[in-house]
């Protein structure tokens, strides 16, 4: 299988896992949304901003680079991360809004991405300051590495609180695979 393909079927499968999981907490009363859940980030809404912020920056390191037709102008309905625990909207309504659109947009890097961008390098200053130089295909598969690593833990906090947040398995949520 080509990364570009590999890419293609994991940008699908995050969407519909954020539009699943953002259901399951959409249904969440605003008092459970915001309570402390005593793990990595303090409640439900932080959690949400913070897959944001995991987004947008990768996201934006990209198009500064102009990689598979991604630009800057394509970010700027968005908001600009600064740091991982930002609060760029304290409601779920507001941020699924974002979400959805930042999917779409993954989506669309993801189709337009060839395999010689995926052997391109980009250099970045990360958010402590580190300027490091990673190829574009690895900084491609952080993005749903850490949305992957951040929704684990989120789901973790929903079992806690009750929530059936239905089946994640990759072959089910995106059963076309790779080889459409």
């Amino acid at each position: 299988m080509s990364l570009v393909k590999n890419f293609i079927m994991m940008s699908l499968y995050n969407q519909r896992i954020n539009v699943q999981l953002m259901e399951s907490c959409l249904k969440l009363p605003n008092h459970i949304l915001k309570k402390e859940t005593h793990s990595f980030f303090p409640n439900i809404i932080s959690y949400w901003n913070h897959l944001l912020f995991g987004d947008l920056i990768l996201v934006g390191r990209l198009a500064l680079n102009e990689i598979a037709n991604l630009s800057p102008q394509d970010l700027l309905v968005f908001p600009t991360p600064q740091a991982p625990k930002d609060i760029y909207f304290s409601t779920l309504l507001d941020i699924a809004v974002i979400r959805a659109q930042l999917d779409k947009l993954i989506i669309q890097y993801c189709s337009n991405l060839t395999e010689a961008d995926c052997d391109k390098f980009i250099t970045y200053t990360t958010t402590e300051g580190i300027e490091i130089t990673r190829a574009v295909a690895d900084v491609t598969q952080h993005i749903f590495n850490h949305q992957a690593h951040h929704r684990g833990q989120l789901t973790c906090v929903l079992s806690q609180f009750g929530v059936d947040y239905a089946c994640m398995d990759l072959p089910v949520i995106v059963a076309e695979g790779s080889r459409k």
